[in-house]
């Protein structure tokens, strides 16, 4: 079954607020506590239980967090903080909706989980090819064979963020170039 509802300004409002809220909490907390915010939030909820549309979205925050410890990775500061603060939003147990509410408590996290993936969707997109892209070098049996796949790696991670900062300029255009139809 598929359920859909479209979000009114005020909802969009409410949602923007909360996430103002957490974009504070990045900027006055270490981007270790609120990694270990998420993973605590990751053990607790009742994530098994919840309805599949819901334990997907909550499931990416693990991969999510992957990608922030992820040292080959290096994600730059911009992206790190987009992705700190969908995590700071996760973990915030008193958002919209508290996760403590029987049914519906964590339905409010996977909306902003779905919106928030939306906006980095190229990150996650570069970060997925990089990931592939490491795996499809395998392991080296030599130092020198350590030394050249290292090169290699750090590569395609350069082109993989440089292709996600493009799309991200390219669809800020876009997006710019529409407001200005529309007004």
């Amino acid at each position: 079954m598929k359920i859909s509802f479209e979000l009114e300004p005020g909802d969009i409002q409410r949602f923007h607020e909360a996430l103002e809220r957490a974009e504070q909490r990045v900027a006055c907390a270490e981007e270790c506590d609120i990694v270990a915010a998420a993973r605590h939030s990751l053990q607790t909820l009742p994530i098994e239980t919840a309805p599949g549309y819901i334990r997907q979205r909550l499931l990416q925050v693990v991969e999510l967090v992957q990608m922030l410890e992820d040292e080959a990775w290096a994600l730059p500061q911009v992206e790190r903080r987009e992705v700190l603060k969908l995590l700071a939003y996760f973990s915030d147990p008193e958002d919209l909706i508290p996760d403590d509410v029987a049914v519906i408590g964590l339905l409010d996290d996977a909306i902003m989980l779905e919106l928030l993936l939306r906006e980095i969707r190229h990150v996650v997109a570069a970060y997925d090819d990089f990931r592939r892209a490491r795996d499809d070098l395998g392991a080296a049996a030599d130092e020198a064979g350590r030394i050249s796949r290292a090169r290699d790696l750090a590569r395609r991670r350069d082109q993989l963020q440089a292709r996600m900062r493009r799309r991200r300029v390219r669809e800020e255009v876009t997006r710019a170039g529409n407001a200005g139809v529309d007004a």
